[in-house]
């Protein structure tokens, strides 16, 4: 009833121009733009995915924890002014339309093709991640099966956002975070009690293999820094995540996206620290034999009696809904402002965007029932390859950087085309680390090589160039 009364409430707010639909007329206050923000960058992923990484692995994948934190200090607080200014001063709604502004109209539009196509591809994974944890929870809950649970919370989740647009999205995630950060708090408390605290736990862990307790998972030289530095990068990844960025040009004000930051890294610090204790307790408590990403449900069935059980689930679905809608948004963005389709309907931006959710979520349903794969591994791969693609660009333009367009589009080529092959064909070493920074590596490599190139072709020519 809550997400149907929003929805009602913010179709009313919603006028039919594209920042009222895409960015909620950025007037969003600091704790509504923090805390979405956080929640849409968590999911499913840290509470089902991210418990149980910690659950299997042990505490060799904390080292994720400070990575994530600086990720959202960085985005924030780094290359939030350069984005907040760009959007107020530009009107630019998206991260594709920040990504072209230094582009000529022919490579500009080789640009936004390309990443919408990013986009989309790395969204249908992404989203099929979360439908995936709204199928667990929603059979958990109700019975329903696998399939079922899938195609009911896409349902619900694309009603919503479907029609309060932006404005419906940042109330209802802002809500969802802080039952997330709840649950993260209560269940982790008493799976730590029940365990018998660090005493019980440290006791009930003296079996496991030593790699389980040790800092770099018996990992050693530099196999070790590798690992910890693929898994301290992963945080980075939140430089180039399009539905994210989206948080920061919707912020108010200057005051607002500061303020926002610590409301976010706050967030962040509890959840994220909840859910490593979960995982470790999980583990005294049941030892190798649970599921890894079903360690929540199981500590929450088991642990708390059967309406906060309910509740708890509710957190999960809260967790999912507050990724997917933000992600519906931005990706159906892409389709309709970036490249374009809103033209292809006489400028109508609302409504293409509207249909572009129901093609993409239908997408990503097909995609979670055809490919099964682990929650945790497909939201890192298209975290990965998101950030690899964009991020550089917005490091190089957070330091006063203004490179040209084809250096634009070759380093968002090179980030995405590396993360592929680390994906799908190459090894990603100890923690992943290759496939972390090797991408972004890539990137920065195209844009200092196109630039040379540029300045040598302008500097022969006498005269500027779409480069």
């Amino acid at each position: 009833m809550l997400l149907v009364g929003v929805s009602l409430w913010a179709s009313r707010k919603v006028r039919s121009e594209a920042s009222s639909f895409l960015l909620g007329g950025r007037s969003l206050g600091p704790l509504v733009s923090g805390l979405a923000y956080a929640a849409s960058s968590s999911s499913a992923w840290v509470l089902l995915g991210y418990s149980g990484f910690v659950y299997a692995t042990g505490l060799s994948a904390l080292w994720m924890i400070p990575g994530i934190l600086l990720g959202y200090g960085a985005v924030w607080l780094f290359a939030g002014p350069v984005l907040q200014a760009a959007s107020r001063d530009k009107d630019q709604l998206t991260l594709t339309a920040f990504l072209t502004e230094t582009a000529g109209p022919r490579v500009a539009r080789l640009i936004r093709i390309s990443a919408t196509v990013m986009i989309a591809f790395c969204f249908s994974y992404y989203i099929a991640s979360q439908f995936q944890g709204a199928g667990v929870a929603f059979d958990d809950l109700f019975g329903i099966g696998m399939s079922g649970g899938i195609i009911l919370g896409a349902i619900i989740i694309l009603a919503y956002t479907f029609a309060g647009g932006f404005l419906a999205v940042s109330v209802i995630n802002t809500v969802q975070g802080v039952i997330m950060m709840l649950v993260a708090i209560l269940l982790p408390v008493l799976a730590f009690s029940a365990a018998g605290g660090v005493s019980g736990i440290g006791a009930a862990l003296e079996d496991v293999p030593p790699e389980y307790l040790a800092t770099f998972g018996g990992r050693a030289g530099w196999i070790a820094g590798g690992f910890a530095l693929g898994m301290t990068a992963t945080g980075f990844g939140a430089l180039g995540q399009p539905h994210l960025i989206s948080w920061i040009m919707a912020a108010r004000d200057t005051k607002a996206r500061v303020m926002g930051a610590g409301v976010a890294i706050g967030w962040g610090a509890v959840v994220y620290a909840g859910m490593a204790v979960l995982g470790l307790s999980g583990r005294a408590l049941f030892g190798a034999d649970a599921p890894a990403e079903g360690i929540f449900f199981k500590l929450a069935g088991d642990l708390l009696p059967g309406v906060l059980a309910g509740i708890v689930a509710a957190a999960i679905l809260s967790a999912i809904m507050s990724t997917v809608d933000s992600q519906l948004l931005v990706a159906s963005g892409a389709i309709s402002h970036d490249l374009g389709a809103a033209r292809l309907m006489g400028g109508r931006t609302v409504l293409a965007t509207r249909l572009a959710m129901l093609v993409v979520s239908g997408v990503a349903v097909v995609l979670t029932l055809a490919l099964p794969a682990t929650i945790f591994d497909r939201t890192l791969f298209a975290w990965t390859a998101l950030g690899a693609s964009f991020g550089p660009v917005v490091v190089v333009r957070a330091f006063g950087g203004r490179p040209g367009g084809a250096a634009v589009l070759a380093s968002i080529l090179a980030g995405f085309v590396t993360s592929l092959a680390y994906e799908f064909v190459l090894n990603s070493g100890p923690g992943a680390v290759w496939a972390r920074t090797v991408p972004w590596i890539a990137a920065f490599l195209a844009l200092a090589v196109t630039r040379i190139v540029a300045g040598q072709h302008n500097q022969a020519l006498g005269a500027p160039s779409d480069l």
